[in-house]
């Protein structure tokens, strides 16, 4: 039995005593008797029929414990009348009580289903809620295969052709080491449009990730050097900072090379002459969300997320395009500048590596894309 109704039972045990005390002292006070109405209020409160019938009987028992003193001639048959009357209205009262305490109990009984079927009803509504994006993520996947495949079949046949005009190129005999390096980065880039196109060509039949853990550098780095040229032709300082220790990452180097260099595209059309991007890596602490996401694919992974922030001073966004900047072909550049798929498919991209992509902007101040990945702490051979 719960303390509270341990403790209600106990009072109404006072009550009843102290009652028939005072009903054994002054035998004839009938006002006396009608206080045990209130041991039996109290034990409806329990909502227990038998705990009421064993109260009932204990207060009718006592209603009539006067008649056992002596009375005056006379007096005793209207005794056993008034004492009567109060079982009586004692009776009646245990009626009333416990079936207002039972009313109540289905009453909350029926706030609790009602609750309950709330809470079903409101987790049905989520669930069609997530189904309703599904259906829609799907149908926006099924317009990106049906685009990338028109894309592919125009844009096949003149790639071939300027990747075989660039080998020629490179074969001339003046061509210079400098010249060299350019043709070899052109040629690079031409083939991985190529392998590009070919992930996208259906939704269902992307290349998926194959990671390793690496330095963080080593996927930085080439994209830096990718983008170097065209931020040095518009006047916008890009630079890079890593913090110290960082972690080796669990990468595709070829898969996130295209995000960053998608990143660093965005980045370099909202910053205006003079402005500043920078690429800050560092590391931090994975919450537990991120510690099983990842370690469903890199086991080994240490309890940290290595951070890749690319940050700009360009104009920035409203909140209403931030909630909708992971949407696929939402773009806010003109017709024909952007086709709204590269946020998405850099976050689907993340997301198969374990790790997340978040973005951060305010208009007027520039914006922050965040990318945390799944790191290892490496510790040097020889050291325990």
């Amino acid at each position: 039995m719960p303390k509270q109704n341990r403790i209600i039972l106990a009072i109404a045990a006072a009550v009843l005593t102290v009652i028939v005390v005072l009903e054994t002292v002054a035998p004839a006070n009938i006002v006396g008797a009608y206080a045990l109405v209130l041991p039996i209020l109290l034990v409806a409160t329990l909502r227990s029929r038998p705990l009421m019938l064993a109260t009932v009987v204990a207060c009718i028992a006592a209603t009539y414990v006067g008649l056992m003193q002596p009375t005056k001639p006379g007096r005793f048959q209207a005794a056993v009348i008034n004492r009567t009357v109060v079982a009586a209205v004692l009776v009646m009262v245990a009626y009333m009580g416990l079936t207002r305490e039972e009313r109540k109990a289905r009453e909350e009984s029926a706030r609790q289903a009602l609750a309950q079927q709330t809470e079903s009803l409101l987790r049905a509504n989520a669930l069609l809620v997530d189904a309703k994006d599904q259906l829609n993520r799907s149908e926006r996947l099924a317009a990106v295969g049906q685009l990338v495949a028109s894309v592919a079949h125009e844009v096949g046949t003149p790639l071939h052709s300027i990747a075989w005009h660039v080998q020629a190129l490179g074969e001339e005999p003046g061509v210079t080491p400098d010249m060299k390096k350019r043709i070899t980065v052109i040629d690079e880039q031409l083939n991985r449009v190529v392998r590009i196109i070919q992930d996208l060509l259906s939704s269902t039949r992307q290349r998926k990730p194959e990671p390793k853990w690496m330095s963080v550098e080593q996927v930085i780095g080439p994209a830096m050097a990718l983008m170097e040229p065209a931020f040095h032709a518009k006047g916008v300082a890009l630079t890079s900072e890593s913090a110290i220790g960082v972690p080796v990452v669990w990468a595709d180097a070829e898969k996130l090379h295209q995000v960053l260099v998608n990143l660093l595209t965005n980045a370099l059309a909202a910053t205006q002459q003079q402005g500043t991007v920078d690429v800050h890596i560092g590391a931090r602490a994975a919450t537990p969300e991120e510690l099983e996401a990842g370690q469903r694919l890199a086991k080994d992974m240490s309890p940290m997320m290595v951070t890749v922030a690319v940050r700009d001073t360009g104009i920035g966004m409203p909140a209403s395009d931030v909630q909708n900047a992971f949407q696929p072909f939402f773009t806010t550049k003109e017709v024909g500048k952007g086709t709204g798929l590269g946020l998405f498919l850099s976050r689907e991209t993340v997301h198969a590596h374990g790790g997340t992509l978040s973005l951060t902007s305010e208009q007027g101040r520039g914006t922050t894309v965040m990318i945390a990945l799944p790191g290892k702490v490496v510790v040097p051979e020889g050291v325990m």
